[in-house]
């Protein structure tokens, strides 16, 4: 069976945000590039292939580039600002309170926007306030700033949804307990949380309190980034790929969709970009052949434990 004769809607899913923002779509391209220099080739194409939610951080020193695809698209004209959902995140060096606008100030400006449409928390951790964004001491650990607390910085990101320039906010790199502290706490819930998932680390757990709280939970690494154990290999995905006339990175793609999550994938390669789009909807037995035959349980980034961002090495 082939999905390419008709189009498919799984592509176009998009997930409402809980303060009534509008919606997000899905499928959603992450702008951390190895090379820099292909960021803005890169993002021009996946606007043309169809991506209209892009994932951004200043942490990612690309913002700027990013803002010249975006600019050199919409100024063709097929494309409007309305369109595309921009993400963008407040990096670990700006947690205090008073660094918060002018740091959202700086992103909104390099992204040559004047709205964002959903501004996260990169990490839960606060580290010494500055201009150097990995400070640390003599012996090479990261200085941590111990005065502020992760509900103090969502309070500021809560004045920029106030302020209407943000349109919603949230948290990533997280884990369940901590989530649950800000859920409680918050005046405006998050509506977006951003972390690791995929076959290998599906995080049931906090899909199930994220849909209870109308939280849209967005998958970073849906494919595996590529490390070992790699998940595009595993026998359920390509038996299920050759099933149904897909790749192993389509399925494991649609998969996340159809469980109700968000993903972000990244290429710089113009076919890898067009084949991370074309999803198409599974049927419902290889829905269930991942959740119950895949047993795997590895996470391939060690941020939620430190906020230094990061893929482990692990050796053959």
């Amino acid at each position: 069976m082939t999905y390419e004769a008709f189009h498919d809607e799984l592509r176009d899913t998009r997930w409402p945000l809980n303060n009534g923002a509008g919606s997000m779509p899905a499928v959603g391209f992450g702008t951390l590039f190895r090379d820099l220099s292909t960021t803005t080739a890169a993002v021009k194409y996946a606007l043309e292939s169809g991506f209209r939610h892009f994932d951004c951080a200043e942490r990612y020193r690309n913002e700027a580039q990013i803002g010249v695809a975006f600019q050199e698209v919409f100024a063709a004209g097929k494309i409007r600002r309305e369109d595309v959902f921009i993400t963008t995140k407040l990096w670990n060096t700006n947690h205090r309170p008073e660094r918060v606008r002018p740091a959202f100030e700086a992103s909104c400006q390099r992204l040559q926007t004047d709205y964002i449409d959903c501004y996260l928390i990169h990490t839960p951790f606060a580290f010494k306030p500055g201009d150097d964004q990995d400070p640390r001491d003599v012996f090479g650990h990261v200085i941590y700033d111990g005065e502020i607390s992760l509900l103090d910085t969502w309070r500021a990101l809560e004045s920029l949804v106030d302020e209407g320039r943000c349109k919603s906010i949230g948290l990533s790199d997280i884990t369940l307990e901590a989530l649950k502290e800000i859920v409680a706490a918050a005046r405006i819930k998050p509506a977006v949380v951003q972390i690791e998932a995929h076959p290998y680390l599906p995080e049931w757990e906090m899909l199930e309190f994220c849909q209870q709280h109308g939280i849209i939970l967005l998958a970073f690494a849906p494919l595996g980034h590529g490390m070992q154990p790699n998940v595009l290999e595993d026998a359920v995905l390509t038996s299920i790929a050759r099933n149904v006339q897909k790749t192993p990175a389509q399925v494991a793609l649609a998969w996340a969709v159809q469980r109700g999550t968000a993903f972000l994938t990244t290429s710089a390669t113009p076919s890898r970009i067009q084949e991370n789009f074309a999803i198409a909807t599974l049927p419902q037995r290889a829905m269930l052949e991942i959740k119950g035959e895949i047993s795997t349980r590895i996470r391939f980034n060690s941020v939620v434990e430190t906020g230094v961002p990061g893929f482990i090495a692990r050796k053959p």
